[in-house]
């Protein structure tokens, strides 16, 4: 199917395991217990929809926009989003490991407390994005844009934050024991401790 509109619906326990979808938009719609492994969605547009216990597993998600929607208890196991747009949308209690990410803008997306060691989120847009408390233990950051970006009692142990933009980030919050960071990102976090940076 492509090229929808679909408005105020409801689907439950939906079997689109395979499916392909291009160009759908789906506006206020409900999902729960939705099975949608190894399907391809491409160009899809999800504004202000619900999500619960739905499985994208091995699914590949193309060009997708997810917008101030909610994500419960949603398995993303093997899956591939490039090129999406989650802005707005909240992860509750989901499984997002493996996951491949390209690119992509996850700006004032809310990933509080969840689990994304080893995640490949590098050059991601995460501005503004609420990481507090998440497991980001080996994460791939390097050139993401984490301006502004929550970041308290979120684990980053052996990530790499190297070109980051750690812009308007509390840093005092953020523990980088552990992660690999650039010499300028060194000074950000020097300064914020009240260090006086001289050559």
């Amino acid at each position: 199917m492509s090229g929808l509109l679909v408005q105020d619906r409801t689907f439950s326990g939906a079997d689109w395991a395979l499916e392909e979808v291009t160009g759908v938009r789906y506006e206020d719609c409900a999902f729960h217990d939705v099975d949608w492994s190894e399907a391809r969605l491409t160009g899809c547009v999800f504004t202000n929809c619900t999500f619960g216990n739905v499985r994208f597993n091995a699914a590949v998600l193309s060009s997708v926009a997810i917008m101030q929607s909610s994500m419960q208890r949603c398995s993303f196991f093997d899956a591939t989003l490039a090129g999406c747009k989650l802005t707005g949308t909240q992860f509750l209690d989901c499984g997002l490991r493996p996951l491949r990410v390209e690119g992509g803008d996850w700006g004032f997306v809310s990933l509080r407390g969840q689990n994304l060691t080893g995640a490949a989120l590098t050059g991601l847009r995460l501005r503004e994005a609420d990481l507090t408390g998440a497991d980001l233990t080996r994460a791939d950051l390097r050139d993401a844009d984490l301006s502004h970006a929550r970041l308290a009692k979120a684990v980053l142990k052996g990530a790499d934050l190297r070109g980051a933009d750690l812009d308007g980030v509390q840093l005092r919050d953020v523990d980088v024991t552990g992660a690999t960071i650039d010499m300028a990102q060194a000074v950000q976090f020097a300064t914020a401790y009240g260090a006086l940076v001289r050559e």
